[in-house]
């Protein structure tokens, strides 16, 4: 039986946890999706990544002496493992929090590719951590107890503990809040319109998530090979450095990175770097839809701040937004035939996919190889 929602809220309650942070995980969206419509906003923050959600809650404790719960996805462990060990630690400033952790990959569970290593080597990497951890699913015979006895245990030590979420382990649940059809483009039809206008020598980069799988799946319908596409199925929020590092290995080529709006902000700090690179051959394009669309739809902060002028900020020798079709085209004119990027497009969307959206049939394996064989035996074309 599907632990209840609200059983888990009220006992994280009742254990002192008053405040919530975190990035968005698929196999917790329903907690997510919960937890944004039941928390007050001022007691609750989706942050950039996972590294600044442990900080987040370090500064609550620090100001309240109380409890704070981050939730990510195991594949966040990597960004959360700095400030778990240099900041939180006991051995350092001693911090109590309650991580809860989405065991995606989990052995014995089919997942996607992506998650197999990250699921084998989760309970190695809190193990080498020294986190006490506590293994929540559905079967659970006193979940309540669990919870209570992870919170229990921060407090304890003065240090985090974790909550590990098997597939499964929470009831279903429909957030209150809809998303507004605010813009005139979905996410794919922008998709479609920038494919068409690229040329058969540009190499694109697509950022994890529904953005690569809607690329596959329109090279498939033009029975085009997959060959120029480098589908970044993990590494959320790297897409961008992928594509500069393409583009300074391939500088007579035009490299094109599809980016999401939440894994822009991800690591945002890239954008920096890419605008102070002379990669003149980069077009970064970020189709945003103010949500992380790929694990429930949880709001990121796309639509409140201006990703175009941080883009110029940064140095990129253009920035431009465009939020219909006819200026998107005429903005596709502009970025890939002046050249002398590196470029910066951002393209508004509604947020959702297509419920039939499927995932690509090749493994990341073949697409890699396919790839290096396309740039090893193709002429580098003018642009």
């Amino acid at each position: 039986m599907m632990i209840p929602l609200l059983t888990v809220y009220d006992v994280l309650l009742k254990n002192g946890v008053n405040f919530f942070t975190g990035v968005p995980d698929s196999l917790l969206k329903h907690f997510c999706a919960f937890i944004s419509d039941q928390v007050e906003p001022a007691e609750h923050v989706i942050t950039a990544n996972e590294g600044s959600a442990v900080a987040l809650a370090a500064g609550w404790h620090l100001g309240t002496g109380e409890l704070a719960l981050v939730y990510l996805q195991n594949s966040g462990l990597g960004n959360a493992i700095n400030p778990l060990s240099s900041l939180a630690d006991p051995d350092v400033y001693g911090i109590p929090m309650v991580l809860m952790i989405g065991w995606r990959g989990e052995p014995g569970v089919k997942d996607e590719p992506q998650h197999v290593k990250q699921g084998r080597i989760t309970p190695a990497m809190l193990v080498a951590l020294e986190l006490p951890w506590f293994e929540l699913a559905s079967t659970t015979d006193a979940p309540d107890e669990l919870i209570g006895e992870a919170c229990r245990s921060a407090r304890a030590r003065s240090a985090p503990a974790v909550i590990l979420v098997r597939k499964g382990s929470f009831e279903t649940y429909a957030t209150q809040s809809q998303p507004a059809a605010t813009y005139s483009l979905s996410r794919e039809q922008a998709l479609i319109q920038i494919v068409d206008h690229t040329d058969p020598t540009d190499l694109l980069v697509s950022t994890t998530g529904k953005i690569s799988r809607e690329l596959y799946e329109l090279r498939e319908r033009k029975k085009e090979a997959h060959s120029r596409d480098f589908l970044t199925v993990g590494s959320m929020g790297h897409a961008s450095s992928i594509a500069l590092g393409l583009a300074r290995a391939q500088p007579d080529r035009r490299v094109l990175c599809l980016d999401g709006d939440g894994a822009a902000i991800m690591h945002l700090g890239s954008l920096a770097i890419i605008g102070q690179s002379p990669a003149s051959n980069l077009v970064h394009v970020v189709l945003n839809n103010g949500a992380h669309d790929s694990v429930g739809g949880q709001p990121t902060v796309g639509f409140e701040i201006n990703l175009a002028g941080i883009a110029r900020s940064c140095g990129y020798r253009q920035a431009l937004v465009v939020q219909d079709q006819e200026h998107l085209l005429t903005a596709l004119e502009e970025v890939l035939t002046t050249g002398g990027g590196p470029t910066f497009l951002e393209v508004r969307v509604n947020q959702g996919a297509r419920a039939d959206l499927g995932r690509p049939r090749s493994s990341p394996g073949d697409n890699k190889l396919a790839l290096m064989r396309h740039i090893a035996t193709t002429t580098k074309g003018e642009r």
